[in-house]
């Protein structure tokens, strides 16, 4: 609804906005004259500029290299995107005439299908589960982590590991193993001279996924990130001091792990189980302050929780909120009309609500939408956006439950040449991160703007083309929570 109005009527608009305000309906008037009733959503348009706040979404997300992740592919939590996968050396490499197609035909086998699910792997390869149970190659000594050959064989396999996942994109970042039970690095653990050697082979050898190790005292002449896997345990403050430590490394090192319910004195922290962890309150509580005040991005087992609990799915999902990245869009400005040929500018401003950065560069994507099919007919890349710049809050204070240090609002920007040849009329202008594996949308943002398949409408927008009301009513969107349709392309 629009009401033309002059500027005798200011005051008569004040009463009215008051009036309207009453009636939970929100007006809001520009210099020019103009005045929009716009709902559930604050939009304000000029002659020039149309101004888009969009409402957050309350829910959780699904999205891609965060979050609850899954011990192996057999458990099912509702937010995960993510699935850890132990690998035992010689199920990919027994002997030394092996080639490296055997690693790729057991990681094609064990994932496959992955992607069209928008799950990405955590891989781990691993020598000694506990007791009797090793996975050496059957021509290399059992429990041998010092010899000629070992450094050797071990240089060659990351070496080739290298080479299968630093470009596979079901990869999502690399646990570096190995060393220990468990690949925990620990009984044994590995001394100064095997750090270095791991360390600059998994340097060398990947470019692309972050490298994590289990032990943030270890490995310090590395930026590796950590896998703390017995995460918010009582008995291991050490490792909580320790990831601390790292100061602000937090903000290009990603931190996750598992956390442990099979060991010391589990019961009091982090709880009996995965359910009870996420639905008691002090035992969420603890939880959440760890994950936030270390910046953590993902856990394991925690998600092995009992989805019949109702407690449990409630505590779960604000769980899966606080995991690592959460992005809101607060307002998003553009022209209402733009003629083919001619340059628009676009801008909006973000927040991470969440406790980590997204930490792939992956691109944003500007679209204009058929308004009727929801199709895309035109579609660009905004040129220097970077969104692993767009960082959480820091210091987080434990009695006001929220960082000392509160997020920033990004502003952002984009110049984008239409085309001359694109036909006039009226678009949906929308938003959307994709993942470079196939450019398709992928991270989803924490506002009610979402259509199904990942796209972000914003408003109307003309091209060549007059647009009477900009606003897309709020009826129109997708609730992401019932949206499984995101994949990505090997």
């Amino acid at each position: 609804m629009a009401v033309a109005l002059n500027y005798n009527a200011l005051y008569g608009l004040a009463i009215l906005l008051l009036a309207n305000s009453a009636c939970g309906r929100d007006l809001i008037s520009n210099p020019e004259g103009e005045a929009i009733f716009t709902g559930e959503e604050q939009v304000q348009r000029s002659l020039t500029e149309v101004v888009v706040r969009p409402e957050e979404y309350a829910r959780a997300l699904r999205n891609p290299h965060k979050g609850f992740t899954n011990r192996g592919f057999a458990e099912g939590n509702e937010w995960a995107t993510l699935a850890h996968s132990y690998i035992r050396w010689n199920e990919i490499e027994d002997d030394a005439a092996d080639g490296i197609d055997k690693i790729q035909q057991w990681c094609d086998l064990e994932w496959q299908g992955v992607e069209q699910r928008n799950i990405k792997v955590i891989p781990r390869v691993y020598l000694h589960w506990d007791g009797d149970r090793k996975y050496w190659p059957a021509d290399m000594d059992v429990d041998d982590y010092s010899s000629s050959q070992f450094k050797e064989r071990v240089r060659r396999l990351i070496d080739r590991l290298g080479q299968v996942w630093d470009s596979d994109p079901r990869v999502a970042h690399v646990e570096m193993g190995l060393i220990g039970k468990w690949g925990e690095h620990h009984s044994p653990a590995p001394d100064e001279e095997m750090q270095q050697l791991l360390g600059a082979a998994f340097i060398r050898s990947f470019a692309q996924k972050q490298i994590l190790v289990r032990h943030p005292w270890e490995f310090v002449d590395f930026n590796f990130g950590i896998y703390w896997d017995s995460w918010a345990h009582v008995n291991q403050n050490k490792h909580a001091d320790g990831i601390l430590s790292l100061g602000d490394a937090w903000q290009w090192r990603l931190i996750g792990g598992e956390v442990a319910y099979n060991w010391g004195d589990y019961q009091i922290q982090p709880g009996d189980s995965p359910t009870d962890t996420v639905s008691d309150v002090d035992h969420r509580s603890y939880l959440l302050e760890t994950i936030r005040r270390l910046h953590c991005t993902q856990l394991r087992w925690v998600a092995d929780y009992d989805r019949s609990d109702e407690e449990a799915r409630v505590g779960g999902e604000e769980v899966q909120k606080a995991l690592g990245y959460r992005l809101v869009i607060d307002e998003v400005r553009y022209p209402s009309r733009i003629d083919p040929g001619i340059s628009l500018d676009l801008s909006f401003a973000v927040r991470n609500t969440g406790s980590a950065p997204f930490y792939y560069d992956w691109p944003l994507e500007f679209a204009l939408l058929d308004p009727q099919t929801r199709e895309v007919v035109w579609k660009s890349v905004f040129p220097d956006i970077d969104i692993r710049s767009w960082l959480p809050g820091d210091q987080w204070d434990t009695q006001r439950r929220e960082y000392a240090i509160g997020s920033e609002t990004y502003r952002e920007n984009g110049d984008f040449a239409i085309p001359e040849d694109l036909a006039p009329g009226v678009f949906i202008l929308a938003l959307a991160v994709l993942d470079p594996a196939g450019m398709v949308p992928a991270v989803r943002f924490a506002i009610r703007n979402y259509y199904h398949g990942g796209y972000h409408p914003i408003g109307y927008i003309g091209i060549g083309h007059d647009v009477e009301d900009p606003y897309i009513q709020a009826d129109n969107f997708d609730d992401p929570y019932n949206d499984d349709s995101l994949f990505y392309i090997r």
